[in-house]
């Protein structure tokens, strides 16, 4: 079933497509051609038009299992100032070992998933985050293990 979202057309195909990307962005278009019963030129023109609409907004590193598992990685839930949202995010933004944030509802405003080298690392990290002007309360919960990872 086709999803329409603004001028994004997304069909089953693509999805399946995005899928195969998602494992390996750098599979070649012969094989993903295979894997999906098409046309390697009919793939190479989705990728292109899904590039073109904004789908697939770029390509990125996925690191290896090994080195993810010398990081320490955590969740840092995170509560601001009324109205500090646009100066405390830049400021997140900078901060490289923050993985993703995410605004949320509830009694926090924002979830930081950081990753550090070490204990001491993340300790020095989350106090840099406290730190900034405009967050008022931190709380973190290091990842022990993922169980799911889609």
């Amino acid at each position: 079933m086709p999803i329409q979202v603004d001028d994004m057309h997304v069909t089953d195909k693509d999805r399946e497509l995005l899928a195969i990307l998602s494992e390996n962005a750098r599979m070649p278009t012969a094989t993903i051609a295979r894997r999906l019963g098409l046309s390697r030129t009919t793939v190479q023109a989705r990728i292109e038009r899904l590039e073109r609409e904004g789908v697939i907004a770029g390509y990125g590193v996925r690191l290896s299992e090994n080195y993810e598992k010398g990081l320490v990685r955590a969740h840092v839930l995170i509560t601001i100032a009324p109205r500090a949202l646009s100066r405390v995010t830049p400021e997140l933004a900078a901060i490289r070992e923050i993985r993703m944030l995410h605004s949320v509802s509830g009694s926090f405003d924002l979830i930081a998933v950081v990753a550090a080298a070490s204990i001491s690392e993340l300790d020095l990290l989350i106090d840099r985050i406290g730190e900034i002007e405009g967050v008022e309360k931190t709380l973190s919960s290091i990842i022990l293990s993922t169980r799911i990872d889609r």
